[in-house]
């Protein structure tokens, strides 16, 4: 391999078992190379070690120099891990009020312990500051000496970290500040609630914001350490961390909010699905060794939920990942009739890797042949019922769904799960014959998978009901290394068009490498006004600048949820200004119809351009219509959106009005589309989902509760461009 001159992008995915590395040509986004180590837990520097060492031997392998990298991430199970095992800080909350509203702060702010283990528990002593004892001259000094008497307190009952937090301190927010400033100064770490969500909601503000204190001090260590490991590698570009939404932040902020990323893992497979894959619409099964993380994807963005721990709610939004206790080394268990196994049981939870067994599938033909069948138990939690090999030197292998799919054939020779056939075919005939059963070995095989695919099976029902989405229409991504050994079986016995992923075994930390900064700003907001939107778009414009993102490339989009009070504004933004796409990745009208048409599942015929608006064209066509021999769900028009390169990014169905437009008229425009796409029921006026498209951007409105809100976010938006600039207008009744 030669050496290389163009800028290269660097993710790393923090495994439990693995730290997995891959370089990514920042101009052509190809890959460049991929690299595993063990990941490094129990080394001094902890798991910053095995990046480093994974990093410096990428850096050789790939033929890249230090100040080629022009962007470094990596996700870390740190901070989900640390919850999980109870590894935490004790968090000392001080709670601010005055007044009257001094019995609801002492109630809200003081917070029971929180489950974590069956062992361990998060505690967080408690005091609360009242400052109406002050009177009505509040002098600093006065203010000071309270606090820190307050943190002398919480100190000497064992607090490590303190939290901030008072009753309305989204508004206020300069005691929680100064509370923070002289814990910091007399040597403790501090958080405050204001600073983990602007939502009002005392008691789950500062509940958040406890459990964000009580990873802090760990999550800084190890943020710090690694980043400067990377920094003695000569690379200069900023160290970029995994959220656990799919975006990237700074440094400086896991300093200030650690919280956000938990469960950057799954994350990281999703980022790699929506930039790598680019796909729009799907449900993503990223498949490892052990369990298999499910998620849906809509108009290009994954599924988000209220994070919860021990039962509780937090204000930290993470992507809605169903996480499996199967995948591609999950064991086949027996039903034992005495020491004779009579028939399968179940697949899973236990993987090989984690009972210590390799696969019967990677195993000598020969090996497996002079094997002894056993029945085992593996770990002392799980039940002696587990099919194992006893090779001739003692060794054991076991079967695994990875084995019954190489038995049946369905992983090809340069996939990741792709193994020895033979072998896997010897083991699963012994297993039929020790069964007593007349089946073959590709029966037996074939049964295993079909129990381990139920368990999917079930859940992407559950998923495709939750979130409406039209069986039709659904298209499974398979990631992972075990990808190839579940996803495509599972879309046959559901009947689901499906695909792998690309480089499916590395998508997570290609999704790390490809990330963009993300930030959200939620404000509990009773009847907002136009002038409350844009100010709320405007802040997180600017959260997402600060964690790393350039400020030409960030685009904001603006939800208003009125039943909840609540407006959420998410910004994402580049961490470098990319290049559009070679132009050798640019499709014709005629290719970009055919895209449309398999997305549609209809003939290329029947799909007519409906509007063409910088790089994106709109297509739409009629329903299918209905057979004599079979019910069609009645589905309206049906309306694409896809970009020259060839992906569909957005996808809709039903009433829509698409106009040529520009910025002299769209205003006219939009009030017209809106009065005609309206829908009003029992829940008041629904609006239609809008959206713009011009240049490359594609600006999405649809989350907004009326039309003056509507009319002044297109106003910023379109803010600078000439009045005469060609735009693209898109209107689709809501699907209720």
């Amino acid at each position: 391999m030669g050496q290389r001159n163009g800028p290269v992008r660097i993710g790393i995915d923090v495994g439990g078992t693995f730290t997995d590395v891959v370089a990514i040509d920042q101009t052509t986004r190809e890959l460049i190379g991929q690299l595993k180590v063990p990941t490094s837990h129990s080394a001094r520097e902890g798991v910053a070690r095995g990046i480093v060492e994974a990093l410096e031997r990428s850096l050789a392998a790939f033929q890249v120099r230090p100040e080629q990298v022009s962007f470094i991430a990596h996700s870390t199970t740190q901070a989900t891990n640390a919850l999980l095992e109870g590894d935490v800080a004790t968090v000392g909350v001080i709670g601010i009020g005055q007044g009257l509203e001094g019995w609801l702060v002492r109630r809200a702010t003081r917070i029971p312990p929180i489950p974590l283990t069956s062992m361990h528990r998060l505690t967080a002593p408690h005091v609360y500051l009242d400052l109406a004892s002050l009177g009505s001259e509040q002098q600093t000094g006065a203010i000071d000496q309270m606090i820190e008497q307050a943190i002398d307190r919480l100190r000497a009952a064992g607090a490590e970290v303190i939290v901030a937090s008072e009753a309305f301190g989204v508004d206020r927010t300069a005691l929680e500040e100064r509370v923070v400033e002289r814990a910091q100064a007399m040597g403790l770490r501090a958080t405050s609630g204001h600073e983990v969500s602007s939502l009002y909601g005392l008691r789950v503000r500062t509940r958040t914001a406890v459990i964000n204190g009580a990873i802090l001090p760990r999550m800084i260590e190890t943020a710090e350490m690694t980043e400067r490991c990377v920094r003695e590698t000569g690379i200069t570009a900023p160290l970029m961390i995994m959220r656990s939404d799919g975006g990237v932040m700074s440094v400086a902020e896991v300093h200030r909010r650690p919280i956000l990323t938990m469960l950057s893992g799954p994350a990281a497979g999703i980022a790699g699905t929506l930039l790598h894959e680019r796909v729009s619409d799907g449900i993503f099964i990223e498949v490892g060794g052990t369990s298999a993380d499910i998620s849906v994807i809509r108009d290009g963005s994954p599924a988000t939920r209220p994070a919860r721990l021990g039962g509780h709610r937090m204000y930290v939004d993470t992507l809605d990942v169903r996480t499996l206790g199967v995948g591609g080394g999950s064991l086949v268990r027996v039903i034992l009739d005495g020491q004779r196994p009579v028939a399968l049981a179940d697949v899973g939870p236990r993987s090989a890797h984690i009972a210590g067994y390799g696969y019967a599938c990677y195993t000598d033909p020969a090996l497996v042949a002079g094997a002894v069948l056993e029945i085992a138990q593996p770990t002392d939690r799980d039940a002696r019922d587990h099919i194992v090999f006893r090779l001739p030197d003692g060794q054991r292998v076991a079967l695994t769904t990875t084995c019954a799919a190489n038995c049946l054939g369905l992983v090809s020779p340069g996939q990741f799960a792709y193994g020895q056939r033979e072998s896997a075919h010897l083991a699963f005939r012994r297993l039929a014959e020790a069964l007593g059963s007349r089946a073959s070995g590709e029966e037996v095989a074939r049964q295993v998978l079909t129990i381990a695919c139920r368990k999917i099976r079930e859940t992407l029902e559950h998923l495709m009901v939750e979130y409406r989405l039209a069986r039709d229409q659904v298209v499974l991504v398979g990631g992972g290394g075990g990808g190839a050994v579940l996803v495509p079986f599972t879309a046959e016995m559901m009947s689901l068009e499906h695909r792998l992923a690309r480089n499916a075994e590395v998508i997570s930390p290609i999704g790390v490498a490809m990330a963009m900064v993300r930030d959200t700003v939620e404000r509990t907001m009773v009847d907002p006004t136009p002038d409350d939107l844009v100010r709320v778009r405007r802040e997180a414009t600017e959260a997402a600048i600060a964690a790393g993102a350039v400020p030409g490339s960030v685009e904001v989009e603006v939800e208003v949820d009125p039943r909840r009070n609540l407006v959420r504004a998410i910004a994402i933004g580049a961490t470098e200004l990319r290049r559009d796409a070679s132009e050798a990745s640019r499709q014709t009208t005629e290719q970009c119809r055919q895209v449309v048409a398999r997305s549609m599942r209809l003939p290329e015929t029947a799909v007519h351009l409906l509007a063409e608006a910088g790089s994106f064209l709109v297509f739409g066509a009629a329903a299918p219509v209905p057979s004599r021999f079979r019910r069609w769900r009645d589905r309206g028009e049906l309306f694409r959106i896809v970009d020259r390169t060839g992906v569909v990014r957005l996808q809709r169905q039903g009433r829509a009005v698409v106009l040529r437009s520009t910025p002299r008229t769209v205003r006219e425009e939009l009030t017209r589309a809106v009065e005609s796409l309206t829908d009003y029921g029992d829940a008041g006026r629904t609006l239609p989902d809008l959206f713009l498209l011009y240049g490359t951007r594609l600006a999405n409105f649809s989350g907004l509760a009326t039309l003056e809100q509507v009319l002044t976010l297109v106003e910023v938006e379109l803010g600078g461009l000439d009045p005469d600039f060609p735009l693209g207008l898109v209107a689709c009744a809501k699907e209720l």
